[in-house]
């Protein structure tokens, strides 16, 4: 993974507590589905963060099957252990996976292919671990474009902090033109492929939690002292205010894009 995807062990466990029911959580299952898992299969969950992924294609392949999470980032990895540790864990490259050719039913990745930084080896990697007949599942989030809330945030950080900051929050976006994924997804030997938008929301409790969540948690990893914290929130309080409901959580469109493939 690029320096973008990565966090520390107390980030980690902010990204666990806030981002997961806040963004992620609610792709799990479509990602299960779209791999089509079955009970006693053996599955690769590639850039699995702190596991939610892995943990539901844990269910869906029960019983009998086989779950393998592999991420970089060994602070993710000891959440996800401490969350279910009867799942192999295991910290390696996504460009290098160790494992022999068609060692698996399906591999599956959520939200982590944007930040590799070879991301064309990568997707070989998975395509290549997938034994004949198996399933590929990769979820990216849309264009920054599509998602009006993170892209408000991007102009908020670029007028206070530069546009070096606001671009860390812009690279969980970059593959979020379809067109371009398909491509990706080409060059990396995959075939049969289909790309699918998919409308989602993202849900935060109140614009404080939000902003923790990507200061504290994600992207932007303690790039902001606490004075400058304080300050993007003040700001946000105000200028991410449409994005308010009446109870004072946070809502707005947050679609992806689900890539699926099925080897011959």
């Amino acid at each position: 993974m690029s320096d973008a995807g990565q966090v520390t062990a107390s980030a980690a466990e902010v990204y666990d507590e806030f981002f997961l029911p806040a963004l992620f959580a609610a792709w799990t299952p479509r990602v299960v589905e779209a791999a089509a898992l079955q009970p006693g299969q053996r599955v690769i969950d590639v850039a699995c963060g702190t596991g939610v992924l892995a943990m539901e294609a844990a269910l869906a392949t029960s019983p009998g099957g086989h779950i393998v999470g592999v991420d970089l980032n060994p602070g993710m990895l000891a959440v996800a252990r401490r969350k279910a540790p009867e799942i192999n864990w295991l910290e390696a490259p996504a460009a290098a996976l160790p494992f022999e050719a068609g060692s698996f039913d399906a591999a599956v990745s959520q939200f982590g292919l944007m930040f590799f930084a070879d991301q064309q080896a990568a997707i070989a990697e998975m395509w290549r671990v997938i034994l004949p007949g198996g399933r590929l599942a990769i979820a990216v989030w849309g264009s920054l474009d599509d998602t009006p809330g993170y892209s408000a945030v991007t102009s908020l950080l670029a007028r206070l902090f530069g546009d070096d900051v606001a671009a860390l929050l812009e690279s969980p976006y970059s593959l979020g033109d379809p067109s371009a994924l398909r491509a990706l997804l080409g060059r990396a030997g995959v075939t049969g492929f289909e790309v699918q938008r998919i409308q989602g929301e993202a849900r935060f409790p109140s614009i404080r939690a939000w902003m923790h969540s990507d200061v504290r948690g994600w992207t932007l990893g303690d790039r902001l002292d606490e004075g400058q914290y304080e300050r993007l929130v003040a700001e946000a309080e105000v200028e991410l205010s449409r994005f308010v409901t009446a109870d004072g959580s946070v809502q707005f469109a947050h679609p992806a894009l689900i890539a699926t493939a099925q080897k011959s």
